[in-house]
Order: C-alpha cells, then sequence, then structure tokens
C-alpha cells in the first residue's frame, strides 16, 4: 500500500470520527453552544483544554523553532506552560464563580459597563482572530504535504472540516471532538519521538533520551553543540540572544496563555469552581506529555539532518546530489521540495549541497579555500519539520500516516475552540448583549453559526499570507491577548478599579500594542508595509512578539490612573468583587 493511501486512511478515519462526535453531541441550547451545559467533568475538560491549546504552533512549529534556534527558543515552553499555573490559580476559579457564559459578559457585568464589554468584544475577536491564522496556516501545510496539495487546496479543505464540526456542534460537540483529537494528536507526536529516541540514544523515553548518549559514548546535546559550531551555527546549548527580549517574551506568552479568552471558556463548562481548578491541574498533566517531548524532538531532528548533509562528518565532503537522488535515506526531501517549504540550489556546482551558516566570519574563510559559494540549503520552513521527522528517521509507512492525522487535529481543535470563542463574542455579547437584546435563543444560535462561518472565511483568507511561522504568528496573539485582555481580568477580580479606567487601559494595551506589531509585521499583516523588523526593531531592541509584555503594564498604568481620577466603584459592585474572590460554590448559570 503506498504512503498516500496509509495518509488518507488515517486522516479520513479520523475525520470521520470527529465530524461523528460532533452529530452525536450537537447542541440544542445556548447553553449547550456556549458551555457545554456545565457539565463537563474535569478530567474530560482537562484533555479537551489540553487539546484546545495544543495548536498548530504547539505540534507543527513549536519543535521546529527550538531546533534552529536551540535554547534561546525555550522560551516557549517555559511561557506557555507558566501560564496555566496563572491560569489555575489567579482567574479560572474566581470566573467560574461569576456564572457567565463569555469573557466579554464578565468584563461588562464587573465593570458595569456596556461599552467595557464591547471593547472586550473587539480585543477577543483581534486576539482570537491573529492566533486562528497560525492555525490555518497549520492546516494547509499539513494538508499540503499528506494530500500532495498545494498548501491553499489544504487549508481550504481544513476550514470545511472545521466548518463541519464547530458550527453544528458549539461547546458540546467541540468538547468531546477535542477529547477525541486530544488523543490522536499525543500518539502521534509521541510515538515517533519514541522510535527516533531509540534509534539515536536506545532510550525509549525522549525527554530522557535527549541527556542520553549516542552510539559512540558521546552525549547527544554535546554531539549536537560539536557539529553546529563546526558549521558556524551557535552553540546549541547556549543563551545566545537578548535577556531582555527572552524575559519579555516569555511574560508576555505566560499572561497572554492566561488571558486567552477561548482557553478561558473551557473553565465554563464545568460544574463547580473547584472542578475549574482540577480542570486546570489535569490539562497540565495532559500537556505536559507533549511539552517535554517538544525539545527532544527538536534536538534529534537538528542532529538527524546536519548528518545527512555530513554524513561523513562535518570535516569530511557534503552529501552530493547524486546521492540525494539514489539513496532511499534522502526520499522526504524531494518530496516535500514539492510543498515549495524545503529548498536547496548547488551554487558551486560542484554536484554537492554544503549546509552552513555562511554569515559566520570563520565559515567564510573555509568557504573561500574550499570554493563554497554560500548556504546551498535556501528554504528550510520551520513548521515542517515535526511532520518531515518520521520520514527523516525512515520510520514506518503508518508512523507517517499518523503524524499526519495528528497535526490536522491539533491545528483544527485550536481552530475550533477560537472560532467558537469568536462567534461567542459576536452573537452573545455584541448582538444579545448591545445591539438586539430581546433575540430569541433560536435567533441567537443562527447569529452564532454564522459569525463562526464568516469567521472560518476571514481566518482562511488571512491564513494564505501568515506574517510568520505558526509559533511565531500564534505568538503576536498573545502579546494582543497580554496587553488587553488578562489586565483587565486581574484587576477585575483583584482591584476596584472602576469602568472608565478598564476601558481607558484595555484601549491603551490593545492600541499600543497592535501600533507596534503592524509597525514590525505590517499593517493588517499585508507584507511589505512595515517600517521596521524585529531585527532592527523600534523600541529598546524589543522585539514585536515580545512587546505584550509592555502593553500589559500601560494597561495596568492607564487604567488604575485613571481610575484613580474618576472616583470609586458603586457599592454593588464592590461587594461583588468581594463575593466574587471568595472561592467556595458556583455561581448559578445565568438565564438566557
Amino acid at each position: 500500500m503506498d504512503q498516500f493511501t496509509i495518509n488518507l486512511m488515517f486522516v479520513g478515519a479520523s475525520f470521520a470520527l470527529y465530524i461523528g462526535i460532533a452529530i452525536w453531541a450537537r447542541a440544542g441550547t445556548t447553553s449547550e453552544f456556549y458551555a457545554a451545559g456545565r457539565g463537563v467533568h474535569p478530567v474530560t475538560n482537562g484533555m479537551a483544554t489540553a487539546a484546545d491549546w495544543m495548536s498548530a504552533a504547539s505540534f507543527l512549529s513549536m519543535a521546529g523553532l527550538i531546533a534552529f534556534v536551540g535554547y534561546d527558543n525555550s522560551a516557549y515552553l517555559m511561557g506557555w506552560t507558566g501560564g496555566y499555573v496563572l491560569l489555575a490559580l489567579l482567574l479560572a476559579p474566581y470566573l467560574r464563580k461569576f456564572g457567565k457564559f463569555t469573557v466579554s459578559e464578565f468584563i461588562g457585568d464587573r465593570f458595569y459597563s456596556p461599552t467595557a464589554r464591547l471593547v472586550a468584544v473587539l480585543c477577543l475577536i483581534i486576539a482570537s482572530i491573529t492566533y486562528v491564522i497560525g492555525q490555518m496556516t497549520g492546516v494547509g501545510v499539513a494538508f499540503g504535504r499528506f494530500l500532495e496539495v498545494d498548501t491553499t487546496t489544504g487549508l481550504l479543505i481544513g476550514a470545511v472540516v472545521v466548518f463541519a464540526y464547530a458550527v453544528f456542534g458549539g461547546m458540546k460537540g467541540v468538547t468531546y471532538t477535542q477529547v477525541a483529537q486530544y488523543v490522536v494528536l499525543i500518539l502521534a507526536y509521541t510515538i515517533p519521538a519514541i522510535f527516533i529516541s531509540l534509534q539515536l540514544t536506545g532510550n525509549p523515553i525522549p525527554a530522557l533520551g535527549l541527556f542520553g548518549s549516542t552510539a559512540d559514548g558521546t552525549p547527544l546535546l554535546e554531539t549536537l553543540d560539536a557539529i553546529v559550531t563546526d558549521l558556524g551555527f551557535n552553540q546549541y546549548t547556549a543563551h545566545n540572544g537578548d535577556t531582555l527580549n527572552m524575559v519579555l517574551f516569555t511574560l508576555s506568552l505566560m499572561i497572554g496563555t492566561a488571558g486567552l479568552p477561548h482557553v478561558i471558556m473551557r473553565f465554563f463548562t464545568v460544574p463547580r469552581v473547584a472542578d475549574a481548578r482540577w480542570s486546570a491541574g489535569w490539562a497540565l498533566v495532559f500537556i505536559a506529555l507533549l511539552y517535554l517531548t517538544a525539545p527532544a524532538v527538536g534536538a534529534m531532528a537538528r542532529l538527524n539532518i546536519t548528518q545527512q548533509f555530513w554524513p561523513e562528518g562535518t570535516d569530511a565532503q557534503a552529501v552530493s546530489l547524486e546521492q540525494m537522488e539514489s539513496d532511499p535515506t534522502y526520499d522526504w526531501m524531494a518530496t516535500w521540495q514539492q510543498t515549495g517549504m524545503l529548498g536547496w540550489e548547488d551554487k558551486n556546482g560542484d554536484g554537492r549541497i554544503q549546509y552552513y551558516n555562511d554569515a559566520s566570519p570563520e565559515m567564510q574563510e573555509r568557504a573561500a579555500a574550499e570554493g563554497w559559494t554560500g548556504n546551498e540549503l535556501t528554504n528550510f520552513n520551520n513548521d515542517i519539520l515535526v511532520l518531515a521527522n518520521p520520514e527523516i528517521a525512515n520510520l514506518p509507512s503508518w508512523v507517517i500516516g499518523l503524524i499526519a492525522a495528528g497535526g490536522l487535529a491539533a491545528a483544527l481543535s485550536t481552530a475550533a475552540g477560537l472560532l467558537l470563542a469568536i462567534s461567542s463574542a459576536v452573537s452573545h455579547d455584541l448582538m444579545k448583549g448591545q445591539l438586539t437584546p430581546n433575540i430569541s435563543e433560536k435567533g441567537e444560535l443562527l447569529a452564532a453559526r454564522i459569525a463562526m462561518a464568516v469567521s472560518i472565511a476571514v481566518a482562511t483568507w488571512l491564513g494564505l499570507n501568515p506574517p510568520g511561522f505558526a509559533a511565531q504568528t500564534v505568538a503576536l496573539a498573545f502579546g494582543i491577548a497580554a496587553a488587553s485582555i488578562f489586565p483587565v481580568l486581574m484587576m477585575g477580580i483583584f482591584s476596584k478599579v472602576n469602568r472608565q479606567g478598564a476601558v481607558a487601559g484595555m484601549l491603551a494595551g490593545l492600541l499600543v500594542t497592535l501600533l507596534y506589531i503592524f509597525l514590525h509585521k505590517g499593517w493588517f499583516f499585508i507584507p511589505d508595509t512595515n517600517s521596521y523588523t524585529d531585527a532592527d526593531p523600534l523600541f529598546l531592541g524589543i522585539k514585536s512578539t515580545s512587546f505584550g509584555a509592555v502593553g500589559a503594564l500601560i494597561n495596568f498604568v492607564v487604567a488604575f490612573t485613571v481610575s484613580k481620577m474618576t472616583g470609586p466603584i458603586p457599592r454593588h459592585i464592590s461587594e461583588l468583587v468581594e463575593s466574587v474572590r471568595v472561592p467556595r460554590g458556583a455561581g448559578a448559570a445565568q438565564d438566557h
């Protein structure tokens, strides 16, 4: 059986499962559409949250970014996992106690202001749309390779699948679909990693294999450090970047995680306040299974790739074009070249492909002596590494099919959660809460589904021209959430900030952060409209992906300043804040 047929079997079976679950768990009421009827068990909710969380950025892109940068990109791991600790301790139980359906509804009621609710909807939609761009990018990458179509076609197919199970299932259908997707994606991620860890270190646990030794007895990381530095790259295990950016980036990811509406919404689905804490704890357990494996996947893939380009060592000759064309070990390169995300060129015409850092002075000297004319691995998209990993390591065909299904599960599960957050904001907060308060439940459900369909169309269009790799695009979304949503939630629970302060803070954090991102990534992410780049940032060397923490600080400062200038909050709101901070007993769901 050929690889294409195997891929179709795995992907087709998984999609049939997801759509079947969505039909079985179809939402019939607004409570089921927005909060799954508030009857989800904490373990089930933890697993669904993990799938909602482990997006294309986690599954596809994170290991690739770690592989080609090393230690410095461990900030993704630290920020994303640290954010769940903040969420579990500072937000989830209190928001669940408040008893509302959406983040925007909490903000509107806590700050006794329709304007605050409207601004929160705006912040939520901008952050979620930016986030979903990365997911749709990942869908296009995965479909493009495994269904042997171009990435645009792959993205359109993925959009149709998301529409089928998210629009009709709502939160109830999405919850149980995400449980199935978690099982698929975690098996798809860990099984190839186990195979590769056994190949390189003899240890079946990738996280331990990362610190193990290769066949010659040399520690794997020491071997990798030696190879990459011999080729002029930075030492893999060393901190080579800007410490300020690394700290701000980690902080942006942490507070962005705690402020993401589609994640927070998951804690509205459990029966009790205590269950919200347990859900966050279980989510961390399920997330850790992938996140403890990702650094090993990145390091082992980087070692395998580099050794394939220098099969006899970095002091010998690079791989020949003849070997690449005749040796089955290199078949993966020709396959991925067809997608446009991998490329090489024999620039000096010597029949070999030299992969090295041509910006390194030491390598420039060697290149001049050897007659090389530049790095000949001209394109290696970070988003393909995890999907290509089984092929690079020459694993069985069924493993390749499994990881195809897993990559799509990761992208689609998060896309569904984000689109649900957007549709809830539009139908429940904007229409029912602001424009048409007397809308019927049936009308509200229809509005939610139409809003989700429009969101899918917009996200698909934006996904055709993303502002970066999947994880980089997602990092921008985290920065927006960190600067706009997280501060107002914290102030809503733990301070007496008034409505004027909340609105001013959200707008200040959002607008400053968006302005900074657009200046570096292009206005509305349109290519070639940027004035600066992350290599040459505007302010104190801070990259656009790290600016969310600065935006959050601006939000807090503006909110507290304006609040002090405009007077205290009403007494009944002060009593409400005090009652929410006592995490005993879940507030009853509101009648909608």
